[in-house]
């Protein structure tokens, strides 16, 4: 019985399945800001479920209509002609998909399609993403969090989330510098100061936004303190610079030069890592090892024939023939398994004998439910029978050999409904709902089945 309360549950909400007993999904407030922008998610889930081909072609379709910006509505005929370049049954898979999840509206009355204001708004935040995510632009990688907390600031609608997302970037940035200190390495400290340059640049123009925030009397105490805890982070991000630079001092002061060359050990390894393959330097360089001959063919011939000619006598085991021993014995399930297949294509049989079918209407046969067929039988022998129904009425296995086939051949129709139903047997405790019934209509033998077909 908790079995089929936990499964009542799970069909009320399906998020309850990930969580644990006891635990609600709506009193865990991420779950419920989650829950109110459903709309948003489902239109990212359009674009983005699927192949990565599937993707990049939805994503084209609708940035082609959506750049269009003197026309706002689009005849079939018109964007049969903007994607001439697409096979027609991919476009329509497409505008289909984005007309389902509401990313695309068909006015009937005019026979046009529409850009929605919810594909607009999810066209500029995935325009922004591509514009400042690129890595070799934005090495930091603070431009695109940095973009959405001006934005938000500059219409007054700024949240504690975005500024908690620039925090935990700037937190990262801080353990990355000082792991790259604490490493040794001359060139992950360049690379990384660098980047840190890069990210002084993106804090110089963060600074004026946090001073507008912290300022505006209209923010509540959580914008103040994240602000304030982005402004800390920013002050030990920029301190580092006097770190990088004892660092590389002590590395130049401990630099190797190879004699009056000039040269250091870093030039070195700096000309070795512009070869993407170093075993090519030593083609022509380095000759064949010297291969040592310790026998000559002669002595190899004579000490090969010896052997050949030697007569060797097979050393006798010193107690003769073991004695024999009988064979293992094995204990084959098989048959116990095809016992009770045939005993269940039997009853299933007299199940479908017109003659000797116990519940009969004026003429016509009735549903049987299935508890009634499958027990009294152990949990075991239950769950056997019970695998085996789908293949009732299965044409691919009819027209095999064996005893599933015979079973598939039954004029027996299965018929099953997503709930379950408590029993009083010792064994089961609830099984689906479930009918067998008569299929009058399938012939009883494999030959006229095949004419039929």
């Amino acid at each position: 019985m908790p079995a089929l309360d936990e499964s009542a549950a799970a069909a009320v909400d399906p998020l309850q399945t990930h969580f644990q007993d006891g635990v609600a999904p709506d009193e865990i407030e991420q779950v419920y800001h989650l829950k109110r922008a459903q709309p948003m998610l489902q239109a990212f889930t359009a674009l983005f479920h699927g192949s990565q081909d599937g993707v990049i072609v939805r994503l084209l379709v609708l940035r082609e209509l959506a750049s269009d910006a003197m026309d706002s509505a689009f005849s079939r005929a018109d964007i049969n002609t903007k994607f001439a370049y697409l096979i027609p049954e991919s476009l329509e898979t497409v505008l289909g998909r984005l007309r389902t999840h509401g990313l695309l509206a068909w006015d009937n009355p005019a026979a046009v399609y529409r850009i929605t204001p919810l594909a607009r708004n999810v066209l500029a935040a995935l325009d922004t993403l591509l514009a400042l995510g690129k890595p070799e632009e934005d090495e930091a990688e603070m431009g695109f969090l940095l973009s959405q907390v001006a934005g938000a600031q500059a219409v007054g609608g700024i949240t504690v989330d975005q500024l908690k997302h620039l925090l935990g970037r700037l937190v990262e940035l801080h353990e990355e510098f000082r792991d790259a200190i604490a490493s040794g390495s001359e060139f992950r400290l360049r690379a990384s100061q660098a980047k840190w340059h890069m990210a002084c640049d993106w804090v110089e123009k963060g600074s004026v936004i946090l001073r507008a925030i912290t300022s505006d009397e209209r923010a509540d105490s959580a914008t103040h303190r994240a602000a304030q805890a982005i402004g800390r982070a920013q002050s030990q991000l920029l301190n580092m610079q006097g770190m990088f630079s004892r660092a590389l001092n002590q590395i130049e002061r401990q630099r190797v030069h190879l004699g009056q060359s000039g040269l250091s050990t870093t030039d070195i390894k700096r000309w070795l890592l512009a070869h993407d393959d170093l075993a090519s330097l030593a083609e022509d360089a380095i000759d064949r090892p010297v291969v040592p001959l310790f026998a000559t063919p002669a002595e190899m011939i004579d000490v090969a024939e010896t052997e050949l000619m030697m007569e060797r006598v097979a050393p006798m085991a010193p107690g003769g023939l073991p004695n024999g021993e009988d064979a293992a014995m094995t204990i084959n399930d098989n048959p116990a398994m095809q016992a009770e297949l045939d005993d269940w294509i039997r009853r299933l049989a007299d199940f479908a004998n017109l003659d000797n079918f116990p519940i009969m209407a004026e003429g016509a046969p009735k549903s049987v439910p299935i508890q009634e067929s499958l027990l009294p039988a152990s949990f075991a022998v239950a769950s056997y029978r019970a695998s085996l129904l789908p293949l009732l009425g299965d044409p691919a296995e009819a027209n095999l050999q064996g005893p599933t086939a015979e079973l598939a051949r039954l004029p027996v129709r299965f018929d099953s409904a997503d709930e379950m139903i408590a029993l009083d047997d010792p064994h089961i405790a609830a099984i689906s709902r479930a009918t067998l019934s008569l299929n009058l209509d399938l012939p009883s033998t494999p030959e006229s089945k095949t004419q039929d077909e």
